[in-house]
C-alpha cells in the first residue's frame, strides 16, 4: 500500500524532528523542511498527500505558502500549526487556504487526528487518489467539486474556497432531504465547537449569495436541526 506522503514544515528543530519521527514511526512519508524557501519546488517534485505548515517560517510565512499551495492544488489539505491564539490569524488561516489548524503547544495524538480526518474529507485516507463524482447538476448550475468551480448558464463561473465545496457538496448529498448541523460540522471541521459553528454561518451565506441566481435552489435553515438543500426540478 502507497504510503501518505506529508510535506512539514516547522522552524523549530526539536519539535520538528519529534513530529516527523513520530509520523514516520505511523507509516507515513515525511518531508520535512525548517524554512519557506524551497518549499513550492519541494511541493511540485515530490506531489505530497497533505501539507503541515508552521505560520512563522522565516524567508516565506506559512500563510503566503499555503496560498500559494492552494492555487497549484485546490484540493490538497492544509493544515496550519500557529503559536497564535487571535480569531483574526485562525480566519487569515482559512482565507490562504487553511482546511485545519492547531495550536501549539499540542499532542501527537491531536495532530494525527486532524491529519486523518483531512485525508478521509479530501477522499484519500490510504493515500490513492479518488475519482468521485466530478460535476454535479443543479438547477441552472453546474457544481465541480474536483475543479471548486460553480457554474451559471448565463454568468461567470464562481470559483469557490475548498470549505465551500466541501459544504456544498454535502448540501447536494442531502438534496431535498435534511442534513444535520452537527453532521456537517463534524465532516467539514472534525469538531462542533463555537467558532466552527460560527464559521458554518459565514459559509452558508456565502453559498446563498452565489445560487441565488437560481431561484428555484434554496438552502432552508431548519432552527435547532440543520438545514434542508432545495433544487426544483
Amino acid at each position: 500500500m502507497k504510503k501518505v506522503k506529508i510535506l512539514y514544515v516547522e522552524d523549530e528543530p526539536f519539535l520538528a524532528k519529534i513530529v516527523k519521527e513520530s509520523l514516520e514511526s505511523r507509516n507515513y512519508e515525511v518531508q520535512l523542511l525548517s524554512d519557506g524557501r524551497n518549499v513550492m519546488d519541494v511541493f511540485a517534485k515530490w506531489q505530497p498527500d497533505v501539507c503541515v505548515l508552521d505560520v512563522m517560517l522565516p524567508f516565506r510565512d506559512g500563510f503566503e505558502l499555503g496560498t500559494a499551495i492552494r492555487k497549484r492544488s485546490p484540493t490538497i489539505p492544509i493544515l496550519f500549526v500557529t503559536a497564535k491564539n487571535e480569531t483574526e490569524d485562525v480566519l487569515k488561516g482559512f482565507a490562504a487556504g487553511g482546511n485545519d489548524y492547531i495550536r501549539k503547544p499540542f499532542s501527537m495524538d491531536e495532530l494525527l487526528v486532524r491529519i486523518t480526518n483531512l485525508l478521509l474529507l479530501s477522499g484519500n485516507s490510504e493515500g490513492e487518489k479518488t475519482t468521485d463524482v466530478t460535476e454535479m447538476t443543479l438547477g441552472d448550475f453546474v457544481f465541480s467539486p474536483e475543479k471548486l468551480t460553480l457554474s451559471h448558464q448565463k454568468n461567470p463561473p464562481i470559483q469557490l474556497s475548498y470549505r465551500e465545496a466541501q459544504i456544498l457538496e454535502l448540501l447536494c448529498q442531502h438534496r431535498n432531504g435534511t442534513l444535520e448541523r452537527k453532521h456537517l460540522l463534524l465532516s467539514v471541521w472534525g469538531d462542533d465547537s463555537f467558532f466552527n459553528s460560527r464559521n458554518l454561518d459565514v459559509y452558508i451565506r456565502k453559498l446563498r449569495t452565489y445560487l441565488a441566481a437560481d431561484e428555484k435552489i434554496s438552502i432552508i435553515t431548519l432552527k435547532g436541526v440543520g438545514y434542508r438543500f432545495m433544487v426544483e426540478g
